[in-house]
């Protein structure tokens, strides 16, 4: 026996990875990361909420009227090492509620509070920077907002639970001067009931690449058969199904539960929405005879920014980028790595138009923001293409 047989190899931090190799994983769990039980319902099944029980009848009369509705977007914003990356964001969405044409509300796609969803951690993550945002704030679970540090003592999601998914609206503890009401969604996933769209929430729970169990997936089938034939529908997860990032990467188990819960159900969404790596991306895949956008936009403040990785070549992705089989169908059109951002949503009866917006952290807290357009398409809800 020589000196090593016999001894498991250790690990010594991640590898160099491809851009070919991240968006075609089927990942797993590490053996130090756990599923984490989910919480009770604070709502009745099937989980649904419309947004005329969170914005007032006038707002929701303007939306019907005009056929117009606006809404951010973005994941992984808590500002726990540095600060001024999220108050940056976070300045120019406020600029943005104050515009002529101003957001209905904010949808976070998950890390709301780093790094283990504490109820202590909420205030200086969650409601102290969104003080001056003048707009309901809804979300669905990332995997930092369930990764309980210790479950006897605060269990996976309790704080999430607690400001989100409130039986009724009123100020928590953690909320303290901020003004702001906890939100009342149902479940961790839910679906959102709005007159121009429907928006289904998922909870990929803490593993890493993300896990829906059977229960939730038949949910989703059953959900996208119950969808508006006459609305368009967006799918949000936190953990993304496509990404080429060089940390975390894609995960295609969660694309196989996305396109069971389609088949089954006959409904392909018009666009999926996705976080938890530290960047925008931007792929659209051909989907029976239709053209999907699958979007990463985890930059929301989270200080730690994730490159996209080179190809097999050494050099970056050139755009329009193909993506590897089993996923041939599917092209990465844009990306940017090097900013943070959000996203800017307006639907109406036509279309849906997605803005990237991307902002330079400033050093002091207040001071304006610039937001600029890095990349802007269309989905055409007749032809069910991408411009």
């Amino acid at each position: 026996m020589t000196e090593n047989e016999g001894i498991a190899p250790r690990r010594f931090g991640l590898p160099k990875r491809t851009a070919e190799a991240q968006v075609a994983k089927v990942q797993a769990a590490l053996p130090n990361q756990v599923f984490q039980p989910l919480p009770a319902p604070t709502g009745a099944p099937p989980f649904r909420m419309n947004l005329n029980q969170v914005l007032p009848a006038g707002a929701i009369a303007g939306i019907e009227s005009t056929g117009r509705l606006a809404f951010h977007c973005a994941g992984d914003t808590g500002g726990i090492s540095d600060p001024h990356p999220q108050e940056s964001v976070i300045a120019a969405m406020t600029a943005d509620v104050h515009s002529s044409q101003p957001p209905s509300f904010f949808y976070h796609l998950g890390d709301v509070v780093y790094f283990n969803g504490e109820k202590a951690q909420y205030y200086p993550q969650f409601y102290e920077p969104y003080r001056d945002y003048g707009a309901p704030i809804m979300a669905i679970p990332g995997n930092h907002d369930g990764d309980a540090m210790n479950a006897a003592v605060e269990p996976s999601l309790a704080g999430f639970v607690e400001n989100f998914c409130a039986v009724s609206p009123h100020l928590t503890p953690e909320a303290q001067d901020a003004n702001r009401d906890a939100m009342t969604q149902p479940n961790v996933y839910w679906t959102l009931q709005t007159p121009l769209l429907t928006l289904i929430g998922l909870y990929s729970n803490c593993i890493e690449g993300g896990v829906i169990q059977a229960d939730q997936a038949s949910w989703l089938e059953s959900e996208l058969v119950a969808s508006d034939p006459h609305l368009p529908v967006i799918v949000a997860v936190h953990h993304p199904i496509y990404s080429a990032d060089s940390v975390h990467g894609g995960n295609l188990n969660l694309g196989a539960i996305l396109d069971a819960g389609v088949k089954a159900s006959g409904r392909i969404p018009d666009l999926v929405f996705t976080a938890h790596v530290h960047n925008y991306q931007k792929f659209v895949r051909q989907w029976q005879g239709r053209q999907v956008p699958y979007v990463v936009a985890g930059a929301g403040g989270y200080h730690n920014l994730h490159k996209v990785a080179a190809t097999a070549s050494g050099q970056p992705p050139a755009l329009p980028w193909q993506l590897p089989a089993p996923s041939s169908d599917t092209r990465l059109l844009a990306y940017c790595d090097d900013r943070f951002g959000f996203m800017r949503v307006t639907a109406t009866t036509q279309s849906i138009l997605v803005d990237y917006l991307a902002v330079t952290p400033v050093a002091v807290v207040g001071q304006p923001v610039t937001p600029t357009l890095v990349d802007s398409f269309k989905v055409d809800l007749q032809t069910h293409t991408v411009a």
